[in-house]
């Protein structure tokens, strides 16, 4: 006997017509035949909702910053840029499109390690301010800087010496390719300000993808921490501190939704505790999954329903090369089942255990394993929920020749 194996929570926010699931008033079949499928559809309603939640959470006076990695499609840009203060890019690529999309470069700043020589050159004629993630690409910075004649704006990637505990990528403590290691960060602000660029502050990213309000409060404490004895050690206040983010989602059975409003009064207390300087410090949080994870779904027609050694299979038109994360293959340990649904079936009960797999040519093609489903036939439309992140853009979608999902933005 199959065991059949639960999928992650569906988001709430969504609704259904006449039984069928709908986005924007339209249902997943009209959505399809208007389309195509595969097709990832995000909600504009469902963005603006997080965010309005998110700022009545959060302190007064703290900045939002979307992390433009998460979803880089120009409808959801530049949606996201006119919600959000500040927009974090981590290439070339991206500086494009997002100026492209209407951020202001004040208001983008511009991580990552590797940055190429153009890239570099790209963002400093710009204006945006680049994260430096080590001594020789500051002084790349500084070199590239005074051959085009224009101050660099600089701040520092700190490697911290803690990680945000629980979180699904750990992005400091120990040894990492981001960031400089606590050490060298003064030395390299002093360098800056000799050189008579324009220093901007910190970037202090511990970790993503955490659900638990205490450890995201504890990491928090200790960036404020780092922060004002790097402050110290420099002897000059950073203008801006970007505490990094770590807001997950819920994606797999079990799951709970991150309690942001104690993250946010702990957050306010914390703020109201700063030490001198740090008082006059602009402090932001930096989030991608969190603001539009939620808000998209994957739309895949159903092309072939067959039977294996008494097990069911509903093969989709679509796969892991759109959906690379929902297959498990995007650095899951252990497979598990994102929130799913048969869309033209969204309030029918569940009555027989399923695979869902992709048109590809691997095993690892499976979109929902051994997962209680409503009777699904050839045509009917299978909806993977969580897919406003890290799904067109992330997943190979020229794998085997498929060539990638459509998008559609829908009001």
């Amino acid at each position: 006997m199959i065991k059949t194996k639960p999928t992650g929570p569906i988001p709430s926010g969504y609704e259904a017509i006449d039984g069928e699931l709908a986005i924007g008033g339209l249902t997943a079949s009209a959505l399809v035949a208007q389309h195509g499928s595969p097709l990832f559809v995000y909600s504009t309603r469902m963005l603006d909702s997080r965010m309005a939640q998110l700022r009545a959470a959060m302190p007064d006076g703290l900045d939002l910053h979307f992390a433009m990695k998460a979803n880089p499609f120009q409808p959801v840009l530049r949606h996201m840029v006119g919600l959000a203060d500040g927009i974090d890019i981590a290439s070339g690529g991206e500086l494009r499109m997002a100026l492209d999309a209407g951020a202001q470069p004040a208001h983008i700043s511009f991580a990552g390690p590797g940055k190429r020589d153009d890239e570099l050159e790209q963002a400093i004629r710009a204006g945006v301010t680049i994260n430096l993630e080590s001594p020789g690409e500051c002084d790349r910075a500084l070199k590239i800087g005074s051959a085009v004649g224009k101050a660099p704006r600089l701040a520092i990637r700190v490697n911290p010496n803690f990680d945000l505990k629980g979180s699904g990528m750990k992005m400091g403590g120990g040894a990492k390719p981001f960031g400089m290691d606590i050490e060298l960060v003064a030395p390299t602000v002093k360098r800056i300000l000799e050189a008579g660029a324009d220093w901007r502050g910190f970037h202090i990213f511990a970790g993503s993808q955490a659900l638990s309000a205490d450890a995201i409060i504890e990491t928090q404490s200790q960036t404020l921490a780092l922060a004002a004895d790097l402050a110290e050690a420099i002897g000059r206040a950073p203008e801006h501190v970007n505490l990094g983010g770590g807001f997950g989602i819920p994606y797999f059975p079990g799951d709970e939704q991150l309690d942001i409003i104690k993250v946010g009064d702990a957050l306010s207390e914390q703020l109201r505790q700063l030490p001198d300087i740090l008082s006059s410090t602009q402090f932001a949080i930096e989030l991608g999954r969190y603001l539009v994870g939620e808000a998209g779904v994957y739309l895949t027609r159903i092309v072939d329903r067959k039977e294996s050694q008494g097990h069911i299979f509903l093969v989709t038109d679509g796969g892991l090369h759109h959906q690379l994360a929902a297959s498990g293959n995007f650095g899951t340990v252990v497979r598990r089942n994102y929130p799913a649904a048969i869309a033209n079936r969204f309030e029918e009960e569940p009555a027989e255990t399923v695979s869902i797999v992709g048109c590809l040519c691997t095993p690892l093609d499976r979109l929902s394993d051994n997962a209680a489903m409503p009777k699904a036939s050839v045509g009917d439309v299978v909806a993977i929920f969580c897919a406003g992140a890290y799904g067109a853009t992330a997943s190979p979608a020229n794998f085997l020749g498929q060539g990638p999902a459509s998008e559609i933005l829908v009001k």
